[in-house]
Formats: C-alpha cells, structure tokens, sequence
C-alpha cells in the first residue's frame, strides 16, 4: 500500500511538472491582446482556479497581454456572443484596444464565431479549442433523453440552471442570464446546423479544413478575421484525474458511431478554419489544461499548445 501511494505521489508530481513549457521573452507577444472564452458551464474564475489552467499566466510571462471573458455559463450561442461583443467594447475602452484574438474553448468556439461575424471591427481571429462546431453527440443524445416539454426536460432545466447559478454567484456575476436548455438546444448537431447557416465563416463543407479567413465589411470598411482550430481525440488519458471517469461515461454516446471524440465532441466538429491538429491525445477537459494541470504525461503540454499558439498569432501578424 505504501509502494501504491508513493507511485501515486510520483506520478501526480510528473503530471503537473512534465513539458512544462520554456519561458522566452516576446514569444508570446501578439499585436492584438488575447481574450479567452469559457464553455458551457464555465467560469472565469472558480475559488482561485482559472477555467483556462494557468494559461492566462503563461501566456503572459511571455509578453502577452491576456483577458478572461465573463459570459453565461449556460446560454444559447447568440446571448454568449453579445455578452462577448459587450466585454471587448469595454476593454476598448477601458485599454484601448482595437481588435482581439478570441480563443474558445468548446461552446466558446460558436460564442467566438457569432461576435466575430456581428462586430468583425472587433476581431482579428477566433481559435476554436476543441470546440463545438457541428454539434455534440452528447448533447444530442441528452435532447433524445430529455424532450421538449417532458418532466425529464425539466429536472434537466432546474438542475443545469442551479450549477450555473451557483457558478455566477461564486464568481460574482449573478446578474447574467442563464439558460441550461438554451444552451443544449445550441449545442445539439441541428442546433449548429441551423447556426451555421448564419454564420458559415470558417467551418468546413466536411471532415477537412475550413476558410483560413473571412473578410466582412461593417459600415463601408472591410475587416479580415483569421480562423483556426484544434483538438483531441482521446478520453481517458491520466488515471489521477478524477474527472476523467465523467468524460468516459460522456463518451458512451460515441460507442455505435465509431467517431474518433474528446469524450464530448466528435473530431470532425472540432474543425475549424486552418487546424493546427485535431488529434491531440487529450480529453475535452485536458484542452484548458485541467483539472489542475493533471493531463496526459504522453502527450504535448496544453501550456505549451497555447504558446505555441500565440507565437503563431505574431508571425501571422495578429
């Protein structure tokens, strides 16, 4: 027993000191300041741990200049957006800002999408992390278990709208609308059907890649948005992390489809635009690096994913 702890110790200490990524001066320096959206039941900020894992941080020993946005932690993909649109008009204003990098993480990738096609004036690219879209099979598979307008929707709702307002409260915004089935029903493969038709930007006709870019004009000027993506396609992937059993019992709704998955979104919905790579042996938790950093050991940092990323961002001018 005493052998069995000290392996555990060992290995939870490699978990969160293995590839830790090599602080560079100006190697995460962008033009434009980077602004992290969370996903569905997300948070900025939940008793001192960051949604997105020590990545604001890292990101700015660097150079970069990094902000966490505050949206619904449930909401349809449109509420997200303009509570997104809201927060860059006021880091404008408070900074001085003129565009933003937005990265999403799982719905905040639709949520990402929707403010760059309404105020494109605002953005430079949106960088989808394993993110929702097409649709989630789970999320599918929970409309099924749940109609509209059964006792089984609504236990859904109660439950799904309390955890999000517990969230907010913690975090200290209780004032931002909340709606659990809203959030489902975007978040379901005719759900993103139906969004992308609106917004197309970025999304590809298949499997594949998408449009590297979009151009929008907005009162008479035109603007380039820059789309990219990544993604993972494994489940459990460190026997320490205690939410990996969640994400495989998630996964199930895969279990007929053969669709290679992160444990809730399939590969191909993670594409987006140009895809750094979409099979990250990572699980949809271990992309904001959690839980507490206890990732895959195998597999590339999450931290140095987003460096990486950031420097992508600055050679390409962003």
């Amino acid at each position: 027993m005493k052998k069995l702890l000290t392996l555990s110790a060992v290995a939870l200490a490699s978990s969160l000191m293995v590839a830790a990524p090599t602080a560079q001066a100006g190697y995460t320096t962008t033009k434009y300041p980077t602004l992290l959206v969370h996903g569905i039941l997300g948070f900025k900020n939940f008793w001192g741990a960051d949604y997105f894992y020590q990545v604001p941080s890292t990101l700015q020993a660097d150079g970069g200049k990094v902000h966490v946005a505050t949206v619904s932690a449930v909401g349809s993909n449109e509420l997200r957006g303009e509570q997104l649109i809201k927060e860059m008009q006021d880091l404008k204003a408070i900074y001085g800002y003129s565009k933003f990098n937005l990265i999403g993480h799982s719905q905040g990738s639709p949520t990402s999408r929707y403010a760059a096609a309404v105020r494109p004036d605002l953005v430079a690219s949106v960088t989808s992390v394993n993110g929702v879209n097409k649709g989630s099979r789970v999320a599918d598979v929970v409309r099924k278990v749940a109609p509209a307008g059964t006792v089984t929707e609504a236990v859904l709702k109660t439950v799904g709208d309390g955890l999000a307002g517990f969230l907010t409260f913690v975090y200290g915004t209780p004032t931002l609308d909340q709606s659990s089935i809203n959030a489902l029903n975007s978040l379901t493969t005719p759900g993103l059907t139906t969004f992308n038709s609106k917004y197309p930007a970025g999304v590809p006709s298949a499997c594949g890649e998408g449009a590297y870019s979009q151009n929008y004009t907005k009162n008479g000027v035109t603007h380039k948005v820059n789309y990219y993506s990544w993604g993972g396609v494994s489940v459990l992937t460190n026997v320490l992390d205690p939410l990996d059993a969640g994400i495989g019992l998630l996964s199930s709704a895969f279990l007929f489809s053969g669709e290679k998955n992160d444990g809730l979104v399939g590969e191909c919905s993670q594409r987006l635009g140009k895809v750094v790579r979409s099979n990250y042996w990572n699980n949809h938790l271990d992309a904001i690096n959690g839980f507490f950093g206890i990732v895959n050991l195998f597999e590339t940092n999450p931290k140095t994913i987003y460096r990486a990323h950031a420097n992508r961002l600055q050679t390409a001018g962003l």
